[in-house]
């Protein structure tokens, strides 16, 4: 079913006469500073001192939805940072726990693009394609019990969870390699407090002082109803600087000649610290439990995130003229972003006597407004737009999504004897809306019309359009029964039936070029859009079992399935007639009839685990090894005409390998705590046409097949972590908490296989050191530290591949300077000090 659409001009601003996303401020990414626990994270972070000062602490989890139980007792491989090493260590986000998590591994592309979570090495992306933050992935994220796609801010967070592996039959979509939740602290009926807290950082490569402040409040208004509100600032001043940003676009040589420093000044012009990242985000929490049989707490949240540009390097560009730093990028012109994302929720637990009920209802909004350099897309498509000596190109692209979730849980009593059991339900709506504009400015009449004989330009240099909305329906009902056979062994069985549908409409268009060459007026736009329409249905099912060898030491099997759903690619059908090889000589943007849609994914996990705690608890060991079936995983492609970005099926692929950790009390003064984890990831069928690969000289494109044996990209497979604090007490009651971390990761793998010219990023170790002194009461606290002692240049992410290391000409002859390779970095040294101070009202 086609809908064609004549719009008017088409401006920047004009975008907004489909759907009018707000304009915000900054991305969602943060820069996480501090040192922080390694096992406190991989088996289970201490949230109070035990009776024996030196036994391993632990941390209450949630995550069975079975009521509470500690990490030790839970027979799932979950793990948990609770919040007095959040705000002891300065936690900030995900990025720098998952050092420290085995198995978790997360891709961190910097504030201004969503990192990407890999469980278990479950990732089949190249590491050069970008991740919509609001994109599903294989790792769900919830604030509570409610579904969130975006990386919160830790603040006031009472602990967080990681559920390692498929966790389909409980949390449904998403979790095709495992779960992570947010659990923040509820209002509390009886202390009336305010928190107030602070950070002031530098990096050794940025200039300036960046800080970090905020509070929470907590208020008490009657015995049964509270408030709970928190707001913190983020303004962080960056480290990447961008030497040459282009003057005027479409005027300025963005490739002048570099060895004549005037021609130089007078096109360009450079800018430091660039990926300056500003974020306001606020929670406020009203609970009223009116009676003993009844507990709700309605929440909103507020993230508001404005990034000034990547936190990448350019220095693998081997071609360009000039040497580019490590912290250097050398895009042509700036790429803000800016998003915001609200969440309101409302979590109810009612006590029916027999069995309790919850509800989380939950309804997110997540709106995006960024701008990139486009200009080597454009170059690489061989349309000759490099012959245009001044030719730079931009791309606007927004995004609105609308999220609505309810799931209803009805749990049996802790207490109900040898079967208890789990029965839900669960409903997702969302509703989406996207644009990706691209202008040339002052290339048709400047360039086109003189040179090549075009009939005229466009006032908005509108060179592509593409737009796409839908909505995407979730249904399913979830339940799970565990039977206490004995005092030590358990069996837990479970499933999940599962439906979605989507429903997605695309269009895209060329208005320059039929504006330049087939008489299209200059102010007109078509949009010839069409439907497509996927569903599915299926079945998730879990086994675990888990045995008391003895007080101290557990043991689990777990077999677990997760899924992914599919969907549209939002790309146009091609017209009848093209070759399926690409041959066709013609210039359009579309999809073949086998790029338009993508079939879902599904994993089964297969699980053993020994949870265990020696000499008196003063050691906590724990283990797990692991097999995981990853039928159809999506992966990311393009299409054959116009390379516009796809998702397609991969024939097959498989992940194994093993995750230890420890937590020792050496001495009463003394811990220490490790980890380590190794994951084979694998492709295991051929897959056809998998791997697009750069044809040099040119930009033209083969594809290789992915082979049987191909490594997944994304995540490494050796991750180790040490974490050591040593605790002074002072003469007058007040204490000194020396702390030292290592981390180390590497020989990260940015395509399958690294095919295609990918590249392979180096191993990194960073060393973080901090002293912490903090009052007899524990009321307020002041940390002095150094992140990234010996400023380790470390490379995160990749975009594009060594091919793209080409010189192109203008049509003077002059060199064109493709600058399409560059990497993500992890921030260089950072010295800075935070506190925190509790007020009691």
């Amino acid at each position: 079913m086609q809908r064609s659409i004549t719009l008017g001009n088409w401006t920047s601003g004009g975008i907004h006469m489909i759907r009018s996303p707000h304009i915000f401020s900054r991305n969602a990414s943060l820069v996480l500073l501090g040192s922080v626990s390694a096992i406190s994270i991989a088996a289970g972070a201490p949230e109070a001192r035990a009776q024996d000062p030196t036994s391993v602490d632990e941390v209450i989890v949630t995550g069975t939805r079975r009521g509470a139980s500690t990490v030790q007792d839970a027979p799932i491989n979950i793990s948990a940072i609770g919040q007095q090493q959040i705000e002891a260590q300065g936690i900030a986000d995900l990025a720098e726990i998952s050092r420290y998590v085995p198995g978790l591994f997360v891709v961190d592309q910097g504030p201004r693009n969503a990192s990407r979570i890999i469980f278990r090495g479950l990732n089949a992306t190249p590491l050069g394609e970008s991740v919509a933050q609001s994109a599903g992935g294989t790792v769900a994220t919830y604030l509570g019990d409610v579904p969130i796609s975006i990386d919160l801010r830790l603040n006031d967070v009472e602990r967080v969870e990681f559920l390692a592996g498929p966790q389909g039959t409980l949390y449904g979509a998403g979790t095709l390699a495992g779960a992570i939740r947010y659990i923040p602290n509820a209002p509390d009926f009886t202390d009336r407090f305010i928190t107030v807290r602070g950070d002031a950082y530098s990096y050794s490569e940025g200039d300036g002082v960046s800080t970090d402040f905020g509070f929470t409040a907590n208020l008490p208004i009657t015995p049964r109803l509270a408030v709970r509100a928190s707001v913190d600032q983020l303004n962080d001043q960056g480290f990447i600087d961008q030497p040459f940003l282009v003057r005027e676009i479409g005027v300025s040589l963005p490739n002048p000649d570099f060895s004549d420093p005037t021609a130089v000044a007078e096109n360009l012009y450079g800018e430091e610290d660039v990926n300056t990242e500003d974020v306001l985000s606020a929670r406020v929490a009203v609970r009223w439990a009116p009676t003993d049989w009844l507990d709700t707490t309605l929440s909103y949240n507020y993230q508001l995130s404005d990034v000034g540009g990547r936190q990448v390097s350019g220095r693998r560009v081997t071609t360009f003229p000039v040497e580019v730093g490590e912290y250097e990028a050398i895009q042509r012109v700036r790429e803000p972003n800016e998003r915001i994302t609200d969440l309101l929720a409302l979590e109810a637990t009612l006590d029916l006597g027999f069995a309790d009920l919850t509800s989380a209802t939950g309804y997110q909004t997540f709106e995006e407004d960024g701008q990139r350099d486009q200009t080597d897309l454009l170059i690489s498509l061989e349309y000759s737009y490099e012959a245009f000596p001044a030719f730079t190109a931009y791309t606007r692209e927004l995004e609105d999504t609308d999220t609505f979730t309810q799931e209803l849980r009805l749990t049996s009593k802790p207490d109900s004897g040898p079967l208890s059991w789990i029965l839900g339900g669960f409903y997702s709506k969302t509703d989406y809306w996207n644009s990706s504009a691209e202008y040339t400015p002052r290339f048709a009449e400047d360039f086109a019309v003189p040179e090549w004989g075009a009939a005229q330009g466009r006032p908005d240099n509108l060179e592509y359009l593409s737009v796409g909305f839908g909505e995407f329906v979730e249904t399913a009902l979830f339940g799970e029964v565990s039977w206490q056979i004995s005092d030590r062994w358990q069996v837990t069985a479970g499933a999940r039936r599962y439906t979605y549908e989507i429903d997605d409409s695309s269009a895209t268009d060329l208005p320059l070029l039929y504006t330049m060459y087939y008489g299209r007026d200059p102010d007109e736009i078509v949009l010839d859009f069409q439907d497509a329409h996927e569903e599915e249905d299926g079945w998730l099912y879990k086994l675990n079992t888990s045995y008391e060898l003895t007080d101290d030491v557990l043991i689990y099997a777990t077999i677990s399935d997760g899924y992914r759903i599919g969907g549209a690619n939002g790309a146009a059908a091609c017209p009848e007639g093209l070759e399926p090889d690409g041959s066709s000589p013609t210039q359009i943007v579309c999809a073949l009839p086998n790029e338009r849609l993508y079939n879902s994914e599904q994993t089964r996990n297969y699980e053993f685990g020994v949870k265990s705690q020696w000499f008196n608890r003063r050691l906590t060991l724990n283990g797990a090894v692991f097999y995981i079936d990853w039928e159809d995983p999506q992966v990311t492609a393009a299409t054959v005409y116009g390379l516009q970005p796809i998702t397609k099926n991969a024939g097959g692929a498989e992940s194994r390998g093993f995750e230890v950790s420890f937590d020792a009390a050496v001495t009463e003064a003394l811990t220490l705590r490790g980890s380590l984890s190794y994951t084979r990831a694998r492709l295991t069928a051929r897959t056809v046409n998998l791997v697009a690969v750069l044809d040099p000289p040119g930009f033209g494109v083969t594809y290789e097949d992915g082979e049987d044996g191909d490594r997944m990209p994304g995540s490494p497979e050796y991750q180790f972590s040490l974490y050591g604090n040593y605790n002074y007490p002072l003469s007058n009651g007040f204490e000194l908490d020396f702390a030292y971390g290592l981390t180390a990761s590497g020989d990260v793998e940015s395509r399958m296989g690294g095919r295609g010219g990918g590249l392979t990023l180096p191993s990194f170790q960073i060393h973080n050191l901090s002293v912490r002194l903090s009052n007899p009461g524990g009321d307020w606290s002041l940390t002095g530290y150094i992140d990234n002692v010996w400023d380790e240049y470390a490379e995160t992410g990749v975009r594009g591949t060594s091919l793209s290391n080409q010189i192109l000409q203008d049509m003077n002859g002059d060199p064109v300077y493709a600058r399409s390779h560059f990497t993500n970095v992890l921030p260089p040294r950072v010295i800075g000090v935070r506190f925190s101070k509790l007020f009691s009202l």
